[in-house]
């Protein structure tokens, strides 16, 4: 069976795929986060100095840990996030390691406002109050793809700010916190709705994105997802096994497409298509090239004789009768192909090859393969 990835429709993992992108929007605020690490430790001291307070100078401590463990976190694992392959299990993984500390920063930065507010520094009460809330104009532009670590950071960062301004004596303090608290309560509104629109965005390029590597037709890749493919299995690694490359088209398909209409021979395709990948491996790929033209990759084979045996069981397979509406239907393949050696030539190239024992083919009258000097494999089909 032909691999899934590349047979079913792609919008069956719509969804992880749009949570995937999303995780990879954390990793974007690296200098917000950086600034922000300044900006609280440059407060924290000199409030810290200006009060002798020991707890603040604790939490400023501890909040140096956390901050600087947030970034080098955000650092360790965006290579890894936005590498080819990253399934959306792993990026969960890695989401929660680098949620950790930034939710406990989040935390400090709410307790040293807490603990300010508790003293008599009414200057250093405005630096809290702005820095708290700094930060949670941060969180909503640098985290808003992901709910779950802004909103409760935003809570974390501003909450004890607000309860200690509202159960402040003073009239003005209890006035800022309720302010606060409706910016807050507003952010977050905000915050929801400007998500549900970016995994929307996210999920219509992605979608897009599909659609043009998909042949409508067949639902088969089409030459773009095939290039893609090479590119991400042969092309990216240093795997030096045998690959084959397969060229065919389907013969008697234009006195059947003339005679009966271009609804049966679109549907003859979809069927033709179909039964292709119905003989390949799941490490394989077949891909509708145009017309009546496939194109079949095997990866990782044992011998060229591997290669010679799809190509019989395809050709057997098309050979067999074809049921479109209350028509049956008889066509057969023309088909070439040519083995390789890893990444010895490029795809485009060894297609050209294929066509040229496709061609070949027709001209016998039976399956061939390319023959020629290394580093195509030689053998007489």
């Amino acid at each position: 069976m032909a691999n899934s990835k590349y047979r079913s429709n792609p919008l069956r993992h719509h969804p992880e795929a749009v949570e995937l992108e999303l995780i990879r929007n954390l990793f974007h605020g690296f200098v917000p986060s950086l600034v922000m690490t300044i900006s609280f430790l440059s407060a924290g001291l000199v409030i810290v100095n200006r009060t002798g307070d020991s707890i603040l100078l604790a939490l400023v401590a501890l909040g140096a840990f956390m901050s600087i463990a947030r970034l080098v976190s955000a650092r360790l694992i965006a290579p890894a996030i936005y590498a080819n392959g990253t399934t959306v299990e792993q990026a969960r993984t890695m989401e929660r390691r680098f949620a950790m500390p930034y939710l406990g920063f989040a935390l400090v930065l709410g307790l040293f406002g807490l603990r300010v507010l508790q003293l008599p520094y009414a200057d250093a009460h405005m630096v809290v109050s702005a820095l708290a809330l700094a930060y949670c104009a941060g969180v909503a532009v640098g985290m808003g793809s992901r709910l779950w670590v802004a909103v409760p950071s935003m809570l974390l960062a501003l909450g004890p700010v607000i309860v200690a301004t509202i159960i402040h004596p003073d009239a003005l303090y209890k006035l800022t916190g309720a302010v606060m608290a409706a910016i807050l309560m507003s952010g977050i509104q905000s915050l929801r709705a400007k998500h549900e629109r970016s995994a929307q965005d996210i999920g219509l390029r992605i979608a897009f994105s599909h659609l043009a590597r998909k042949d409508a037709l067949t639902a088969l890749p089409n030459r773009i997802a095939l290039q893609e493919w090479w590119e991400h299995h042969v092309e990216s690694g240093d795997n030096q096994s045998l690959i084959a490359v397969h060229y065919l088209d389907l013969n008697d398909f234009k006195p059947v497409n003339d005679r009966h209409g271009h609804p049966v021979g679109d549907a003859l395709l979809a069927a033709a298509g179909k039964r292709i990948a119905r003989t390949i491996r799941d490490s394989d790929i077949v891909a509708r090239l145009g017309g009546d033209e496939f194109a079949v990759i095997q990866y990782d084979i044992a011998s060229p004789e591997e290669a010679a045996q799809l190509a019989t069981r395809i050709s057997d397979a098309i050979a067999q009768p074809f049921s479109i509406g209350a028509l049956t239907l008889r066509i057969s393949t023309g088909h070439g192909f040519v083995v390789a050696r890893g990444k010895a030539e490029a795809l485009d190239d060894l297609l050209g090859l294929a066509d040229k024992a496709l061609y070949a083919s027709k001209q016998a009258g039976e399956i061939s393969q390319y023959e020629a000097v290394e580093p195509i494999v030689r053998r007489v089909a």
